[in-house]
């Protein structure tokens, strides 16, 4: 770091490694300072500098295209990571739809962006889960590894459809993890109002309504309860599928 010749190297593992930050589950939160982000991306690019071989690089007219570059790749990578992880979002708002709590969704105050209630439950315990594991680290290793498919010193070597065709896999596996996550508690609601129709019929005197809303909250508790064993497994799926995804971009982005 030394040699002068080396800055503009190293401005593109900054820039990569700052993108990235800034759409990556855990990192992007708004109660990781800024200061912060910014001073771990700087120390990251030193400690990654000596392993990148990507010298002869000049300020040139080409230059300001592979900042341009650096910065796509990073937010891509990290928003690509944040789209899996929405499946557990996604999975909140199906339970809180049947148990009535679809109304009182709450601020995050980690994304400042509203979030059902049930969704941010399974989302904090993801989120534990994943800092349990040390796959925070393996997050950093992606940003490391991602030089061995995108190198600093080249442009991506775009396919014709092959990113839209990606995407779309990606949404199809998030809406998947999602419905196996829900369709537990979601099927057990189905039932409890098969049977408060079938009490309905029976019983016209009983007010359905009324019994019927903190019914379906006792049950969804319950199952919660005894769903967690089974959502940790599906937390796993959801991580394992997260870090799939993002060498599978990787991969599209280096042409392979």
């Amino acid at each position: 770091m030394t040699n002068l010749a080396n800055i503009p190297v190293f401005l593109l593992l900054f820039i990569r490694i700052t993108s990235f930050f800034v759409t990556l589950p855990l990192f992007s939160y708004r109660t990781i300072p800024m200061p912060f982000k910014i001073g771990f991306s700087f120390f990251l690019a030193i400690v990654m500098f000596p392993a990148i071989n990507a010298a002869g690089i000049q300020v040139d007219e080409l230059y300001f295209l592979l900042l341009m570059k650096e910065v796509f790749v990073g937010v891509l990578i990290g928003l690509t990571a944040s789209m899996i992880l929405s499946a557990v979002q996604i999975a909140g708002g199906f339970i809180d739809f049947q148990m009535g709590f679809v109304i009182a969704n709450v601020i995050d105050p980690q994304t400042g962006v509203q979030s059902p209630l049930t969704g941010q439950y399974f989302y904090i315990i993801a989120l534990l889960f994943l800092l349990s594991v040390n796959g925070h680290y393996l997050l950093i290793d992606g940003i490391y590894y991602s030089y061995q498919f995108i190198p600093a010193d080249a442009f991506i070597p775009f396919k014709d459809g092959n990113i839209a065709e990606f995407i779309i896999t990606i949404f199809n596996k998030a809406f998947l993890i999602a419905f196996q996550m829900a369709i537990p508690i979601v099927g057990c609601l189905f039932l409890v109002d098969v049977a408060l129709g079938i009490i309905a019929r029976a019983v016209p005197q009983l007010n359905v309504f009324v019994v019927g809303l903190p019914l379906k909250i006792f049950v969804s508790f319950v199952v919660i309860l005894f769903f967690l064993s089974l959502y940790i497994v599906l937390a796993k799926s959801l991580f394992e599928t997260m870090f799939d995804t993002m060498q599978g971009l990787m991969k599209l982005f280096g042409g392979a």
